[in-house]
C-alpha cells in the first residue's frame, strides 16, 4: 500500500492523503470523523491525474462535511476543558507539570498542552486501571497488559493474549463513557467477538451501556478537537 499528498483547489487550503490499495476496486473518498482527516482510496492502476480530478469533482461534498466538523481547540491557558465530563479552567502558572485545583487546571504557559496531555494520560491509566481490575475481577479473568494510545479509529481493543488497550482521551468523556468501552474490552477477555453472549457480558459487567454507546457514537468526535503541543494540525 503506498501513500502520496494531493491538495484541494480552493479558497482554503485542504490536503488530501492519496492511498493505494491493491483491494480497492474503485475510487472511494472518506473524511474521518475524529479528526476531519481526508483520505482518497484508489486502485493502484488508476493514474495520478484520474485521482486529482475525481477528488476536484467532489470538492463541494468535502468541503461541506469539513464545515460540518467540530472546531480545533488548541489546548492553552484560558480553555475550558472537559475532565470526565466536567469542564475545568487552564490558568497560566509558575508550574513545570498540570496541578488540579477545583474547577482550574494550573498550567505554564510554555508547553502547556504538552503538561495537560501527560496530566490527562495519568488520569485516564488511573481510572481505566481501577475499572478494568473490578471487571476483569466480576468476570473472573485476568489481562496481560494496560497501554494508552491516542487511537483515531478506536476506543479501545484487547488482543488475545489479553492485552488491553484504551484512547486517553476517554478521560474527557463523562465518567460512566470510560466505564462502558472499560466494561466493553474486558467482555472481550471472555468473548473475542461481538456476539449476543458477548452483549450479554457487557450488559452484566455495565448495566444501561446502550445509552453509553450511543453517546460515544454521537459525541467521541468532540473529545478529538482539542489538540495538545505536538498534534497534528
Amino acid at each position: 500500500m503506498s501513500r502520496e499528498r494531493l491538495e484541494l483547489s480552493g479558497a482554503s487550503r485542504i490536503e488530501v492523503e492519496l492511498k493505494r490499495s491493491a483491494r480497492a476496486r474503485r475510487l472511494s473518498l472518506r473524511i474521518s470523523r475524529l479528526d476531519g482527516r481526508v483520505t482518497l482510496t484508489a486502485p493502484p492502476h488508476v493514474p495520478a491525474a484520474e485521482a486529482r480530478a475525481f477528488l476536484e469533482e467532489r470538492g463541494d461534498w468535502v468541503r461541506h462535511h469539513l464545515g460540518n466538523q467540530p472546531p480545533v481547540i488548541r489546548v492553552a491557558p484560558g480553555v475550558r476543558l472537559p475532565v470526565e465530563g466536567a469542564p475545568l479552567t487552564l490558568v497560566a502558572a509558575p508550574v513545570r507539570k498540570a496541578e488540579r485545583h477545583g474547577d482550574k487546571l494550573r498550567v505554564g504557559t510554555a508547553r502547556a498542552g504538552a503538561q495537560v496531555r501527560s496530566w490527562l494520560t495519568l488520569l485516564a491509566r488511573d481510572r481505566l486501571a481501577e475499572r478494568c481490575d473490578l471487571y476483569a475481577a466480576r468476570l473472573g479473568r485476568s489481562y496481560a497488559e494496560l497501554a494508552l494510545r491516542d487511537t483515531r479509529s478506536r476506543w479501545g481493543s484487547c488482543s488475545s493474549q489479553g492485552r488491553l488497550m484504551f484512547s486517553w482521551r476517554l478521560i474527557m468523556a463523562p465518567r460512566q463513557i470510560l466505564d462502558y468501552v472499560a466494561a466493553h474490552e474486558v467482555a472481550h477477555l471472555a468473548q473475542m467477538n461481538h456476539s449476543a453472549v458477548f452483549w450479554a457480558e457487557v450488559a452484566r459487567l455495565h448495566p444501561g451501556y446502550a445509552a453509553d454507546r450511543r453517546w460515544l457514537r454521537e459525541n467521541g468526535a468532540w473529545l478529538h478537537r482539542y489538540r495538545f503541543d505536538g498534534d497534528g494540525p
